[in-house]
């Protein structure tokens, strides 16, 4: 049965309706003004949003886990369990992210990812972190399992996947990049450098056109060497991740990356591991204890460690670092993503496109959240 949302504000990611109503199933089946709605059938469900604001579902493409699961737990019925609660954030698209582990258990985990999506519409595809990063920036990657780039040990692990590996996460300045790249390249895979300590002129001489959580866990900007954080900042084709909790990057630098790379070429992520929606204590990231207090996720050292956010309060905090609109949220949080990854029936609401989309009220709460025309409230 068809739904109808009506006198909505509703930014589709490409305009704004000031007035409008959306007519979906699973698919999207009509949007536009007020004045344009026709009433079609009788036994359409038909509720009246009184101006409150309808935006795309959120679509997360790095986020390690949450509720008390984790993507390198390597069991699919966990997974589907972990995505659905997820939902009730706004999140209509997830890529199950893997951290630096054993061979055997990214293997696992790839397995699992394939064997969910089979399940569950949410879950688009696999975003590895590591292992073929830098020791100088593992943050809260095991060291013991760190390498180097292997085309052949990934493609491997694509074919467990199903073919479903979206991204990867590595340091370019490693020897034999290049191989690696190509593979990835040729395979639909997005090249994203991150826990790397590249100099400005190895990313030129890289294929990376993603940068991993855009400042943390890479060679910083500098007067004398831009670093992997320079170089994202001034090349037009990269796409930046962001964590906007306001803990990974003080708000001041979120506002600068927005003035440089625009709302076109960010992307928020949330990087959450399993502590996300817990209570506050102790945790576990990739066999590490892991103390969460203050909505910040630590190891005992003191590395941050992924974070606790929910993407709702990243779609908010994003606005409020930033001072941009609604539209421009909309961006960093759905069409972006969709037109990097080729998620062609994802980020936006079209006609013909999955019917995923995010109501939130007058106070920007989110309200409800339609994951391929299903409803997901608390």
């Amino acid at each position: 049965m068809s739904k109808v949302l009506k006198h909505a504000v509703i930014y589709t990611g490409e305009e704004k309706i000031t007035d409008g109503y959306i007519r979906f199933d699973k698919k999207i089946e009509n949007v536009g003004p007020m004045s344009e709605l026709v009433v079609q059938a009788n036994d359409e469900e038909i509720i009246d949003l009184e101006g409150k604001v309808v935006v795309p579902g959120f679509i997360d493409v790095h986020s390690h886990g949450g509720y008390s699961f984790d993507a390198m737990d390597g069991n699919a019925e966990q997974l589907n369990e972990m995505v659905n609660d997820m939902v009730y954030e706004g999140v209509t698209g997830y890529f199950a992210t893997t951290m630096t582990q054993s061979n055997e258990n990214i293997g696992k985990a790839m397995v699992a990812v394939d064997q969910a999506m089979k399940e569950n519409p949410v879950i688009l595809g696999a975003h590895l972190e590591g292992p073929f990063v830098a020791m100088d920036f593992k943050g809260a990657q095991p060291p013991e399992y760190i390498k180097d780039p292997d085309a052949k040990l990934l493609a491997h692990w694509n074919e467990l996947a199903g073919g479903h590996i979206k991204m990867i996460t590595y340091a370019p300045e490693h020897e034999g990049t290049a191989e690696f790249e190509d593979y990835c390249l040729s395979h639909g895979i997005v090249p994203s450098a991150g826990h790397s300590n590249a100099t400005r002129a190895q990313m030129k001489r890289s294929k990376a056109s993603h940068v991993t959580h855009l400042y943390n866990a890479q060679r910083e900007f500098k007067h004398r060497e831009p670093g992997v954080t320079g170089h994202a900042l001034l090349e037009d084709n990269i796409y930046c991740e962001i964590i906007a909790d306001g803990f990974h990057v003080v708000p001041d630098m979120i506002k600068l990356a927005y003035e440089l790379k625009g709302p076109d070429k960010l992307e928020l992520v949330t990087d959450s591991m399993r502590a996300k929606g817990m209570p506050e204590g102790i945790s576990e990231l990739g066999g590490q204890k892991v103390i969460v207090k203050d909505k910040q996720a630590r190891l005992e050292a003191g590395n941050l460690a992924g974070s606790v956010l929910q993407y709702q309060d990243a779609f908010v905090n994003i606005m409020k670092f930033t001072g941009c609109g609604i539209e421009e949220a909309v961006k960093m949080s759905s069409v972006n993503q969709a037109k990097e990854f080729g998620l062609e029936n994802k980020g936006g609401l079209q006609v013909g496109k999955d019917a995923d989309l995010n109501v939130f009220d007058s106070t920007m709460k989110l309200e409800r959240t339609y994951s391929v025309g299903r409803l997901f409230k608390k």
